[in-house]
């Protein structure tokens, strides 16, 4: 869907839940209504999620607009995160309460900055950004790590991601999932999760290792290998125990392991 079109939509989902809860209308019309595009309605929601005692929400806000105007990509990837979130969450009935209140979205989108400055150079910043995205939302990803499009933090409570990690595009992780090391070591040390993976509760994937496309990791589960495409891992230390019975078990959310 055309940015315009989401927007648009997006815009009158807000103008309903004005009508239906009057309660919140002058929240909805400072974060959605009053806002001309997409990207002017996030950097607002984000800013003021992440702004602290010191670090007002003004001047963060102006680093996502600076952000988003020289990176459009970032803007198509928030609102690609979005109607993955739609698709695949039973709990969620429309795009507009995805961008006001889920918790897992707003932390991806603040690392999506945390990234950009890291690769412009800004590493203080970003490590500032990231250090609020943690204490904000409950998730800590480290600025370097590479996250693609398509991609939803269900609950996201207590997901770590290293730097070195990469979560290509079309990938659900679940809550306390751990992207790590496994030890002191420098250079390239932390996981590759291709597309259509799905990572259950609490798995922990550990090292420069790559977790196959299409593959399901079991919740609880410790990875310290590679896994192949289009498997099932489960248990400590992950094993192969089936097969997932669709493509991309990212899309379809069974985290029933017995299923595969």
């Amino acid at each position: 869907m055309p940015i315009d079109n989401f927007w648009n939509s997006l815009k009158a989902d807000a103008q309903q839940l004005v009508k239906n809860e009057p309660l919140l209308a002058s929240y909805v019309h400072a974060c959605i209504l009053a806002h001309h595009n997409f990207e002017t309605s996030l950097s607002f929601i984000l800013s003021n999620k992440i702004k602290d005692e010191v670090m007002p929400a003004l001047a963060i806000r102006e680093v996502f607009d600076q952000a988003y105007l020289l990176c459009p990509a970032i803007v198509e990837s928030a609102a690609l995160d979005i109607q993955a979130v739609l698709k695949r969450d039973p709990a969620v009935d429309s795009a507009l309460k995805v961008l006001m209140f889920f918790k897992g979205f707003q932390a991806i989108q603040t690392h999506r900055l945390a990234h950009y400055l890291w690769h412009k150079n800004r590493k203080d910043l970003a490590l500032f950004v990231q250090s609020r995205n943690s204490e904000a939302f409950g998730v800590d990803i480290h600025p370097g790590a590479v996250i693609g499009n398509g991609v939803m933090f269900d609950h996201a409570t207590g997901i770590v991601i290293g730097e070195t990690a990469v979560v290509e595009n079309n990938v659900s992780l679940l809550q306390s999932v751990t992207l790590g090391g496994t030890g002191n070591e420098s250079g390239n040390r932390h996981p590759k999760v291709r597309e259509g993976v799905m990572v259950g509760a609490g798995a922990k994937i550990l090292g420069n290792i790559e977790i196959g496309r299409g593959s399901k990791v079991g919740a609880g589960s410790v990875v310290l290998k590679n896994v192949p495409e289009h498997v099932t891992v489960a248990g400590v230390p992950a094993k192969i125990v089936g097969i997932p019975c669709c493509a991309n078990p990212c899309e379809t959310m069974n985290q029933n392991v017995l299923d595969d």
